[in-house]
């Protein structure tokens, strides 16, 4: 097979809602209709992410281009798709950083000034020279079977948005990564997802709080009901914090709120990495340590001890506050089962009825080897 190698760009958000949304499908801009006519089946997307600088996965092409202008991230279309499988797969810890390739990779010979090579990673699809692919495959390769996990800032990894007219899109500065597209038809992992989504949502709005979905999930629905038309949605969260602190707390799944004041986050982890959404909420104590907010990570009863195991890694047990101090967990079951019973008496709950649900997520205070 003459198979060809692309760059396929990521920031850490649009890679985790890849993941989210089945990992199969990956779209490209208009303006590339020209490039992406040379990629064919059985091509590989080689996936970097750009805010870290890191080489994160290998997709197999399945298909030829198609146009499809569906739902899509940011309010940008990215027309130009193709259905892709996943060949190999690392986890941002354990990617491979570009940097300790450099003296094997043509893209780091013969360069006019240290930082010219950055410019093949400024927007995708880019075609790789063959001899470059094959060594950035068989690092990933070898960090699958070896994996070492290195420490990132996450504030890189999840890049500042950036404006191109009137389109808001994740864009780490002279970079440009492509925002990733729904597939057509959800999978069963997303629809479960969307209902937990909802779920917390209405929980919240049937007790007379104000409510906030992730600004990327405000198209999504359950069973047909869009997540706008649930009452108290909030269209804007108030502007008291600075602009990145903001953006962090904007893609948070699922926010209460009562006037001003965020009192309660969600994050959903059913199908992606727990890893994820701690991020996020690690993010926001470290930028606000002294911010009062009550934190939740709900997920499958099966994955509570994935949850305990990521929460006390020291990156999260050793901040300030400690994450697993302030931060609880939540299974399906028992998110299910309380508002089934609660029925109409919901809307006389007072807020500290969650943590009666909610379980304490610090090893010391758990019968936890």
């Amino acid at each position: 097979m003459n198979r060809k190698y692309w760059l396929d760009l990521f920031t850490g958000i649009t890679w985790e809602e890849f993941l989210e949304h089945g990992a199969n499908v990956s779209g490209f801009r208009e303006r590339r209709k020209n490039i992406v006519k040379n990629i064919h089946p059985g091509d590989y997307f080689i996936c970097y992410l750009t805010g870290i600088s890191r080489f994160i996965a290998v997709l197999e092409v399945q298909s030829e281009c198609y146009f499809d202008e569906s739902v899509i991230f940011k309010n940008e279309t990215f027309p130009h798709r193709f259905k892709v499988k996943l060949v190999h797969r690392l986890e941002p810890k354990t990617a491979v950083p570009v940097s300790i390739l450099k003296d094997k990779l043509s893209l780091f010979e013969n360069l006019k000034s240290p930082s010219v090579w950055s410019g093949f990673f400024r927007g995708s699809p880019v075609e790789f020279n063959i001899d470059d692919a094959k060594i950035i495959i068989e690092a990933i390769k070898q960090a699958e079977t070896n994996p070492i996990e290195r420490e990132f800032d996450p504030r890189k990894y999840y890049s500042q948005p950036k404006q191109y007219g009137s389109t808001k899109k994740i864009v780490p500065e002279k970079q440009e990564p492509e925002i990733k597209s729904i597939p057509e038809k959800p999978l069963a992992s997303t629809r479960i997802h969307d209902e937990i989504q909802y779920l917390l949502l209405k929980l919240g709005s049937d007790m007379n709080l104000d409510v906030w979905v992730a600004k990327n999930d405000r198209n999504r629905e359950f069973n047909g009901i869009s997540f706008q038309t649930i009452p108290r949605l909030k269209r804007e969260l108030p502007r008291q914090f600075d602009n990145l602190t903001n953006k962090i707390i904007e893609m948070i799944d699922v926010l209460w709120l009562r006037g001003d004041a965020i009192v309660a986050a969600f994050e959903v982890e059913h199908s992606t990495s727990i890893y994820s959404g701690l991020l996020r909420m690690s993010d926001l104590v470290s930028m606000q340590p002294n911010i009062n907010l009550n934190l939740y990570l709900v997920a499958p009863d099966e994955r509570r001890g994935k949850v305990l195991e990521e929460i006390n890694r020291p990156t999260f047990a050793k901040l300030n506050p400690s994450l697993p101090r302030i931060c609880r967990f939540i299974p399906y079951s028992r998110l299910k089962n309380e508002i089934e019973q609660l029925g109409s008496k919901v809307k006389y709950m007072r807020l500290d009825f969650i943590d009666e649900l909610a379980e304490n997520c610090q090893l010391d205070k758990l019968n936890v080897p």
